[in-house]
């Protein structure tokens, strides 16, 4: 067993002194007052963290982590000819060994940046479920807890790597679920990709799927115009959402990401079905997407939580830069300073981004998983601190820098410790990254 004993303790939605979690294995076994719980468990190894405030880890609830080695590739475009200068002109290029490199590459950097769990939107089909379990070992050698969204790709617009048939995509789905689901640091997941990615039959069989294994589905819905304009043409002029409401895939297990069109009825259906929504605020700003109605979700009962998508479409990968552009950008929006506050988004950002990718984390409470990000409460950005207490929260979420992550515990296992990677060399993943990036020209 460890003892974690902080400066400060999140816990029950505010920060406290004197206060430690007691870890057993890869769980919260015991959270009380740090005297008390050193006289309960005199045999618990203690890890003290002076001037540090210690939050539940955050989750990166929407990743693509190949997209990294396209950072700064077709910046300042539109859509589709960013997805068609980047995504589909060097992807088709990368090799198993590349793909490693790209998610070993992502997932570094946003564990580096507080990540504790990330749900990997992952559709580079090309060496079939080998691509798949480049990722995951990836995620592993780092020890970072992975959500693999497996997609469901079969449009033939797409390169051929991303694209399989319907009975391919089920049973290698199915397969990979059926290896890992026995680890607490994977949980494998259909995903169709979109309407405009995924047949109506793909997208049919990712729902029975998912009810059959008893997990969520991901679904890109309604992200771009160009979208809903197709959907209405092909489908009786239906958008996005009421066509996948027609087909009877709205519910509880449905997450959608993006949701940027959306009219309010829809929002509506989203709330009473139950589905939930993976909000990636920098990444519908860089690509000019537009503007999900987070407000209107929050009333209606919808799960939000937050992602930063793909690193070449963003251009940065932190949860923690998530949270505030969430609360900034509806504040412009709506001209209302208090339509989204860093309690709601600070929560996207952890309890219901666990949630939606299906990992009991993202709250310090007995029984859950012990993912923690440490905070230097002397970092510049994190300063004042006052007696109170009540700027420590609005700073994580409107100030705080990423200098200002030096520890991340995952499972109880210590990953980065004084801002620097315990679990991997940080300077064979910049080799690793050259190296691909030379094989990529």
């Amino acid at each position: 067993m460890k003892l974690l004993i902080p400066e400060l303790l999140f816990e029950d939605g505010g920060f406290q002194r004197g206060g430690a979690v007691l870890i057993d294995g890869d769980t919260i076994k015991d959270i009380g007052s740090s005297d008390t719980l050193r006289q309960s468990y005199p045999a618990a190894e203690v890890m003290e963290l002076p001037r540090q405030a210690l939050v539940p880890g955050t989750v990166n609830a929407h990743s693509h982590c190949f997209q990294i080695l396209l950072r700064g590739i077709a910046a300042d475009r539109p859509f589709l000819e960013w997805r068609d200068r980047s995504l589909y002109h060097y992807s088709p290029r990368m090799n198993l060994e590349d793909i490693y490199n790209g998610a070993l590459f992502a997932f570094a950097e946003m564990m580096k940046r507080g990540v504790t769990a990330v749900g990997e939107f992952f559709y580079l089909h090309t060496y079939g479920t080998e691509s798949d379990e480049a990722v995951i070992e990836a995620a592993k050698d780092l020890g970072i807890r992975i959500c693999l969204a497996r997609t469901m790709y079969d449009w033939d617009g797409a390169p051929a790597g991303y694209v399989e048939n319907i009975a391919a995509a089920v049973e290698n789905t199915r397969r990979l679920h059926s290896k890992y689901l026995r680890d607490p640091m994977v949980r494998v997941i259909p995903a169709p990709h979109s309407l405009h990615a995924a047949s109506t039959e793909m997208i049919l069989a990712g729902h029975e799927l998912a009810a059959e294994l008893g997990t969520r589905m991901h679904m890109h819905v309604a992200e771009e115009p160009f979208e809903v304009e197709q959907v209405r043409r092909e489908h009786d002029g239906m958008t996005p959402l009421q066509y996948l409401h027609s087909l009877g895939v709205v519910d509880d297990s449905l997450v959608i990401i993006h949701g940027v069109y959306l009219t309010p009825e829809e929002i509506r259906i989203l709330g009473e079905k139950g589905a939930g929504l993976i909000y990636c605020p920098s990444s519908n700003m860089f690509l000019a997407d537009g503007i999900t109605d987070i407000p209107a979700m929050m009333q209606a009962g919808v799960p939000i939580a937050l992602g930063a998508d793909g690193a070449c479409g963003n251009n940065r990968i932190s949860v923690f830069e998530e949270m505030r552009m969430c609360s900034l950008l509806q504040k412009a929006k709506t001209c209302n300073a208090l339509c989204v506050n860093y309690h709601d988004t600070f929560r996207m950002g952890t309890d219901t981004g666990a949630r939606l990718l299906g990992f009991p984390a993202g709250r310090v409470e007995k029984g859950c998983l012990a993912d923690f990000t440490g905070i230097d409460l002397d970092d510049f950005s994190m300063m004042p601190v006052s007696d109170s207490l009540e700027q420590v929260l609005p700073n994580v979420v409107y100030s705080m820098e990423p200098t200002a992550v030096r520890t991340v515990i995952v499972g109880g296992r210590v990953t980065v410790k004084d801002g620097i990677l315990q679990t991997f060399d940080e300077q064979v993943i910049r080799e690793r990254v050259a190296d691909t990036m030379r094989r990529l020209g």
